[in-house]
Order: C-alpha cells, then sequence, then structure tokens
C-alpha cells in the first residue's frame, strides 16, 4: 500500500479522494492558526497576513528558539497539536474566508465545521497526542512569523514540511465524520452491556 501524500497547493481533486480513517502525510507548507488567528480573521475582520489557499494549518502552540547569529530566524522545538474543538465555532467561515484546504489539529470537530468542509472541498485531520517533537522534527525550515504580537503559541508560524504525519483524516469532503460515527457505533455497543451488567449488579438505596 502506497503511502499518501498531499503536497500544497492542494488542489480540491486531492482531498476529494480521501475517506475518515484515511492516513496521509503532508510535504509543504503548514501554518500554525489557532484560537486568536480565528478571533482576528472572523470576529475582528482582520485581513490575514499569509496566504493560505491550498494549504494546511495546524492547530498548534509551538516552542520556537530563535537561531542565534540570524536575526529573524528560528527553529522548532516541539509542536503539539492543540485541541481542534476550541476552533468549531469559527472553523466554517475560517474555511470559506480563507480557502484552506487542510485542517490539522487534535480531536475531532463538529457540524460546522464538516459543513464547511463539504461546501469547500476541505478537510479535518488528527496529528495524535504526545508526539510534538516527533512533529518538529519533520519541520525543515521555519519560513517567517506573522502576528508575533500575540505570543509565541498563537502567532502565526509559516514552516515548511516534509512527510508531516501521520495524520488521520476525520471529517472529509463529504461531511462524514469519524468521531461521531466512533461515538454512535461504541453507544450502540455499550447499551447491551449495561443492560448485562445490571442483571448482576445492585444497590442499596
Amino acid at each position: 500500500m502506497s503511502k499518501k501524500i498531499l503536497t500544497t497547493p492542494i488542489s480540491a481533486q486531492d482531498v476529494e479522494t480521501l475517506s475518515i480513517g484515511d492516513i496521509i502525510y503532508l510535504n509543504g507548507y503548514l501554518i500554525t492558526g489557532r484560537d486568536d488567528v480565528h478571533q482576528r480573521v472572523i470576529k475582528q475582520g482582520r485581513a490575514i497576513p499569509v496566504d493560505l489557499a491550498g494549504k494546511a494549518i495546524f492547530h498548534a502552540g509551538p516552542i520556537m528558539q530563535a537561531v542565534e547569529g540570524q536575526p529573524g530566524k528560528y527553529k522548532v522545538i516541539s509542536i503539539g497539536p492543540t485541541t481542534s474543538m476550541r476552533m468549531e465555532k469559527l472553523e466554517k467561515e475560517f474555511i470559506e474566508k480563507t480557502g484552506v484546504r487542510l485542517i490539522v489539529g487534535k480531536g475531532g470537530m463538529g457540524e460546522k465545521t464538516a459543513s464547511g468542509c463539504t461546501l469547500n472541498k476541505a478537510i479535518h485531520a488528527v496529528f495524535p497526542g504526545g508526539c510534538a517533537v516527533l512533529a518538529a522534527e519533520c519541520v525543515e525550515e521555519v519560513e517567517g512569523v506573522e502576528w508575533l504580537d500575540l505570543g509565541m503559541p498563537e502567532a502565526m508560524w509559516i514552516m515548511r514540511v516534509k512527510e508531516f504525519g501521520p495524520l488521520i483524516v476525520s471529517i472529509d469532503t463529504k461531511g462524514n465524520n469519524l468521531f461521531e460515527k466512533n461515538k454512535r457505533g461504541f453507544n450502540e455497543k455499550k447499551i447491551p452491556e449495561i443492560e448485562e451488567i445490571c442483571r448482576h449488579v445492585d444497590y442499596l438505596k
């Protein structure tokens, strides 16, 4: 089985072939953007300083280190994913406004994001938690930073990555949601198990 690699700029056709549960990797540009970036772009209507069309954003708050003797240059120490659900309220509008094609984070997202992915041919994918140092090793270069006034974790770090992943597709362009699908499956299996346990367990009121 060949490794599925997306390369920026990512086209609609690139993501339309993917389904929830697929494992993919990313080559090209990955830009961090989480709570404050979404607030500025959607709630405040600020012009975003990075062209995200066909690119990927990462819900993450990285730890960066300035490169000695090279003003304005940074290297990544670690870059772990942020819980994506924090961006759920604004993600649909963010996708529409920026043209971003791939959203990466931790955990699932909800109906609004799924709708945004369907309408704009985008996907959400999960990067495994606890692998922040591994993620940093996939970064070839930090090419720049925008909105550093927000602080290191909230700024937009523009990174060029090589086989960044593994990324598990959690929302595809058809609106399928891996986390919601799994929840339904778990709940269906849970009911008969609870009934069986209750047949053997009692308690005093």
